[in-house]
């Protein structure tokens, strides 16, 4: 609850024309850690000075870290979309899940037309899965023929991300970033996220290589010869 208090301060100080405010992330689930930062969603017609529709900035005030996502309701349309047709519809997230410290009646509406699209889940088109995996099968002979040490470790950290992508895509999930990649990964299959994980966190590159070709086979299997791009 302090946390909320704080982020009422700093929203009254620093952004007081928001007509909607809601603290997300870590703070809004009591799941912080001692380097979390406290999360922002703002909406207000009148937040930016000319035509700005959007701002993501940093703040340090009083030794907690703000992340402020603001928006206009266009900017919030606009960003909102562009997060959707990516498949990490992040600030979509904060709007449904965080908790609102100010609101008005934008809020009630946007989480009406944004929940059930949401709900729906991405739509991974026939184009989009084999581009998908074209770039893993092209990464998994890379991770095979490497010898050198640094970069079979890169190699195999673009190949996790990328295969774990596509099996969230593939069965309907949102895709993720960071921390939240293994997370949303467990979450869809605690079995399947370990058997592809594990060899990676052990170092053995060739059993982590098969368990990447499993998954490629399972949503489709490789794509290479005459793919045109």
């Amino acid at each position: 609850m302090d946390r909320l208090a704080a982020a009422e301060r700093f929203v009254a100080e620093r952004f007081p024309r928001a007509t909607t405010a809601i603290v997300a992330g870590s703070t809004a689930r009591g799941e912080r850690t001692t380097t979390s930062d406290i999360d922002l969603l703002l909406l207000g017609d009148d937040l930016f000075p000319g035509d700005a529709t959007s701002q993501a900035s940093t703040h340090v005030v009083d030794g907690e870290i703000f992340e402020v996502f603001a928006y206009t309701g266009d900017g919030f349309a606009e960003w909102a979309g562009r997060g959707m047709a990516q498949h990490r519809p992040v600030i979509v997230h904060m709007l449904l899940e965080g908790t609102p410290i100010r609101r008005d009646r934008l809020l009630e509406e946007l989480r009406a037309h944004w929940a059930p699209l949401i709900e729906a889940g991405p739509t991974l088109t026939d184009a989009e899965s084999r581009f998908r995996r074209y770039v893993i099968t092209d990464v998994l002979d890379d991770l095979r023929d490497a010898q050198d040490p640094l970069e079979q470790r890169v190699e195999a950290s673009l190949l996790f991300e990328r295969t774990a992508e596509l099996m969230l895509l593939a069965a309907g999930r949102w895709i993720a970033t960071g921390k939240w990649l293994p997370r949303r990964l467990r979450a869809l299959d605690d079995v399947r996220a370990e058997l592809l994980s594990a060899p990676l966190l052990a170092g053995d590159f060739d059993l982590f290589a098969a368990r990447v070709e499993a998954e490629l086979a399972r949503a489709g299997g490789r794509v290479q010869d005459g793919f045109v791009r």
